[in-house]
């Protein structure tokens, strides 16, 4: 690893499905799932796919500047606005829902690597512009996976009695509350009051959550020239009216990812089936499911029921009503931006790559998919405290199960390997083979099986041996537990646990920076980054 940053492949880490991995080596079972490779050419022929579909960039850039009304534009910001305009513009886009906080830290790497792919294309293909924009899935309703953050090992959590889309839910005292909690996880560091207040500013009582997560991300990424996207609004909605009307009419989409899902099953474990029908109905404070039985379409949990006639006018008078699901969600996003290029975690990438023929069921843009980038964040203290265990920070992506046997072979000055006596008994049964063959061939067949047996309990023997000598290292097997632990909590990567708060309180803003300064735009590698 040099200075203090390094890459491993994806497929070392042991943390990400075969798809994905297959996926990043173009294998051939994945290639009918996807349009372009991820490369210079592969953006370039998005790129020419993209100018055949007639964005309605007015509508988008009316509804961006009305949206930032009384949010403080960076100059970088009121310049990517106008660019929209353009016709050789295009967006670098990533999409996430409102995470209280902004959740486990790879909802900011997806953004921070939006942003390295626009500033690397610009640089690389002069003649367009392009722009990073983070997309809000503010209309998902599962509080129970977006309002909690994890701080050092403590779980917060938002105990509120709202229902419905968490990004039209408001702040409350419960949520106020946490900011304080959150205090004093932080306070005590260089920029931990500093962080505070730029919550207590962002998340105010009585604001929605969506406003909320907008404020507190353009805090954080305004310099960057990054554009963030509320999707739920009536008039982006009303763009996307004829898909859904389809979905309502036809229920298009249900049968093209069933027979994708059958096609792609036949090599991976298939992501999101989808239903028969792939909206919600967004209404007093609930999102709940469009349902069609017999000629009558019914909203879940309500006693609401529309004709088809009724369910049409329905969208006409209020598209902001409804909707779609992860099976229509990507084709409203690629409608309503200019993009070419989608940036997405292993289990969006999966989902994506069943939605292909979605696109173009409903002729919009299928864009590049992008694996987002990931991190392992250590400190200088920690890898000195391993490489004193005799490993480096590499290492850590082994079990400790695997990683203690290796310590205890490696310190230990007995003899803890069995394999050259398991060599030397196999010899001794080929020949006892032998000798029974002359007498009885059938008499080899239980020489084999007593092989299998003396075998059996001799690798037992090597594990007890190995298991007994294993208690003398008790002190090293806590220290490595205690390193294993903090940068893998729960046996999980850190970026899927851990929320940035610790990070931005101990360094500030210059950790984005950081974290920016060694992303990759379309090289795809696991980091391993010193940061302390």
């Amino acid at each position: 690893m040099e200075s203090n940053c390094g890459y491993i492949p994806y497929k070392n880490t042991g943390y990400f499905s075969k798809l994905v991995i297959d996926y990043l080596e173009e294998n051939k079972n994945l290639q009918n799932f996807y349009n372009y490779s991820v490369s210079i050419e592969g953006i370039q022929q998005s790129i020419q796919a993209r100018k055949l579909f007639n964005t309605n960039r007015k509508l988008l850039v009316n509804e961006l500047y009305n949206q930032y009304q009384n949010i403080p534009l960076s100059n970088k910001q009121k310049s990517n606005l106008e660019l929209l305009l353009n016709e050789n513009t295009f967006t670098i886009t990533t999409a996430h829902q409102p995470n209280i906080f902004t959740g486990p830290l790879y909802f900011i790497y997806k953004i921070i690597h939006a942003i390295k792919l626009a500033d690397d294309l610009n640089e690389t293909l002069k003649e367009y512009q392009f722009i990073p924009v983070y997309y809000m899935g503010s209309e998902d309703a599962d509080l129970d996976e977006l309002g909690f953050i994890n701080i050092n090992g403590e779980k917060l959590i938002w105990n509120t009695k709202q229902t419905g889309a968490v990004g039209r839910m408001k702040v409350d005292k419960a949520f106020v509350e946490l900011i304080e909690k959150i205090y004093g996880q932080v306070g005590v560091y260089t920029y931990g009051k500093e962080l505070i207040e730029i919550f207590k500013k962002c998340y105010v009582e009585g604001k929605t959550i969506q406003q909320a997560t907008l404020a507190l991300v353009n805090e954080l990424f305004a310099e960057y020239g990054l554009l963030i996207l509320i999707p739920d609004n009536a008039a982006l909605k009303k763009s996307f009216e004829n898909v859904i009307q389809k979905e309502l009419t036809e229920q298009f989409s249900h049968s093209i990812v069933a027979q994708t899902s059958t096609e792609l099953s036949k090599h991976y474990k298939v992501q999101a089936n989808g239903r028969e029908l792939n909206l919600f109905y967004l209404y007093e404070n609930k999102r709940s499911r469009v349902v069609l039985h017999n000629s009558q379409f019914t909203i879940d949990d309500s006693s609401l029921t529309f004709t088809q006639e009724e369910i049409l006018n329905e969208l006409k008078n209020y598209p902001e009503r409804f909707s779609g699901n992860v099976i229509l969600r990507g084709a409203f996003q690629e409608t309503i931006l200019p993009n070419i290029a989608f940036i997405g975690g292993g289990g969006e990438l999966a989902y994506w790559l069943e939605l292909k023929n979605v696109f173009s069921a409903v002729n919009v843009p299928y864009p590049m998919l992008i694996l987002r980038n990931s991190f392992l964040l250590f400190t200088k203290q920690q890898e000195e405290n391993l490489l004193k265990l005799g490993f480096v920070i590499e290492d850590l992506f082994k079990s400790k199960s695997i990683l203690m046997n290796e310590l205890v072979k490696r310190e230990s000055d007995k003899q803890l390997d069995l394999s050259k006596e398991i060599a030397e008994i196999k010899n001794i049964y080929q020949q006892l083979k032998n000798i029974a063959q002359q007498v009885d061939a059938t008499l080899q067949q239980h020489t084999e099986a007593l092989q299998v047996k003396t075998l059996k309990q001799i690798i037992n023997l090597e594990k007890k041996i190995l298991r007994v000598e294993k208690r003398k290292f008790t002190t090293q097997a806590i220290q490595l537990s205690k390193i294993k632990e903090h940068l893998f909590p729960t046996n999980n990567l850190q970026e899927r646990v851990e929320n940035f708060s610790l990070l931005y309180a101990k360094q500030g803003k210059k950790i984005i920076r950081e974290i920016y300064n060694v992303s990759k735009g379309l090289s795809q590698e696991f980091t391993i980054l010193q940061i302390g």
